[in-house]
C-alpha cells in the first residue's frame, strides 16, 4: 500500500491501514455484488458463437419476472440488428434496439425468473486483462466480503483489500464501518478518447444511500471525525447523494448518477480514501486526481511504478489520508 501525502510518498501495507485510520472515523464501503453478466450462446438459425454482456434491467426488476429487457454489449462474427435470437442454456434473448454507441437493449425470456437463469448459465465477468476464462472459484474471489445487492458488471476492487481480520482491527479501535450500493456499469472502465472531459459521455449507475448511513455521516460530523471512501466508486454516490441544503451531509435516496468528478471539483462528503491504481486516460484516475491533485497523483504513480508496486483490479493500494 502506498500511502500518498501532500509532501511524501511512504510505503505501507493493507494490514497496518487500521492503524492508520483516525480514532472516530467512519469508514463506507460499496456492497454491490457482482452479476454472472457474461452470457456465452448461439444465434439462431446459423449456430453462429454470440457472447453478451449485460449491463442493467430496463423494466421491473422484482427477480420473479420470466420476461425482462436489459441493456447490454454484443459480440459476434456478424452484427446483431434487431430481430437477432440468441440461445443461451434455458435463456432466450432477442436484439430489440441498438443505439448508435452499439449498446443493445434485449429481451430475456426463460420458462423460470430471469434472475435465476442469469445466475445459472452466466459468466463472472473477471478483467479480460487476466488472459483467462472465469473459474468456479472466482463466484466469489470476485467479490468483496461486504457483497449483497447484485447489480455490477464489475466489483468495486479497493474493497478486495479489505478481511474479516481487517474488519476486527477496526472494530477493536471502535471505528464504523457502514455500506452504500452503487451497482458498477460499463461506462466506469470505458477509456476517455476525447481531450475535454466536460464531452466525455458518462454512464448511468444506480446507487442506494440508507437513512442510516445519513445519520452515522451526520454523527461524523458532530464529532469532526472524517468520512473514508473505500473506492471510487462510493466517492461518487456519496457526492452524488450530497445535500444541498446542508453542506458535509447526504440525504438518503435511491437515484441514478452520471457524475464525472475531475480535477477542479470541490468535494463535499469524502475527506479519505483508499483505492486501486487506475489506468492512464480514465475516469477513475481523474477522480483521484481531482481528489490529491493531478500533478500529485501522477507523481506517485511514477513512484509506485519505481518501486514495483502492482496496478488495476487485483494489484495495490492507494491510501490518500487526506484530500488537497
Amino acid at each position: 500500500m502506498l500511502v500518498v501525502r501532500h509532501d511524501e510518498f511512504v510505503d505501507s501495507t493493507i494490514l497496518d491501514w487500521p492503524n492508520q485510520v483516525p480514532a472516530g472515523a467512519l469508514i463506507v464501503v460499496n456492497d454491490t455484488r457482482v452479476l454472472k453478466a457474461r452470457l456465452l450462446g448461439s444465434r439462431r438459425p446459423t449456430g453462429g458463437r454470440v457472447e453478451l454482456l449485460l449491463l442493467a434491467p430496463v423494466e421491473p426488476d422484482t427477480g420473479r419476472e420470466t420476461s425482462q429487457c436489459w441493456t447490454a454489449l454484443g459480440r459476434a462474427s456478424k452484427p446483431l440488428r434487431v430481430g437477432t435470437v440468441i440461445e443461451f442454456p434455458s435463456l432466450l434473448a432477442t436484439v430489440e434496439f441498438q443505439n448508435p454507441d452499439g449498446e443493445l437493449r434485449v429481451r430475456l425470456e426463460s420458462d423460470s425468473p430471469i434472475r435465476g437463469a442469469i445466475n445459472d448459465v452466466g459468466h463472472v465477468p473477471i478483467p479480460p486483462y487476466l488472459g483467462r476464462p472465469d473459474e468456479p472459484i472466482d463466484t466469489e474471489r470476485y467479490q468483496t466480503i461486504f457483497a449483497d445487492h447484485t447489480g455490477s458488471v464489475a466489483a468495486p476492487t479497493a474493497g478486495l483489500h479489505l478481511s474479516q481480520s481487517i474488519l476486527q482491527s477496526l472494530a477493536d479501535r471502535e471505528i464504523r464501518v457502514e455500506s452504500i450500493t452503487l451497482h458498477v456499469g460499463i461506462g466506469t472502465f470505458r477509456p476517455v478518447v476525447v481531450s475535454d472531459l466536460d464531452t466525455h459521455p458518462m454512464h448511468e449507475e444506480s446507487y442506494v444511500v440508507s437513512s442510516q448511513l445519513a445519520a452515522q455521516i451526520e454523527a461524523a460530523r458532530r464529532r469532526q471525525s472524517p468520512v473514508i471512501a473505500i473506492g471510487t466508486t462510493v466517492v461518487r454516490a456519496l457526492e452524488s447523494a450530497k445535500d444541498p441544503a446542508r453542506p458535509g451531509l447526504v440525504v438518503p435516496q435511491s437515484q441514478t448518477t452520471r457524475l464525472l468528478i475531475q480535477p477542479g471539483y470541490k468535494f463535499e462528503i469524502v475527506d479519505s480514501l483508499l483505492t486501486n491504481f487506475h489506468m492512464p486516460k480514465s475516469t477513475l484516475l481523474a477522480l483521484v486526481g481531482a481528489f490529491v491533485g493531478l500533478d500529485r497523483i501522477l507523481e506517485a504513480y511514477k513512484t509506485a511504478l519505481g518501486r514495483g508496486y502492482r496496478f488495476l483490479s487485483y494489484g495495490d493500494a492507494t491510501w490518500i489520508p487526506n484530500r488537497l
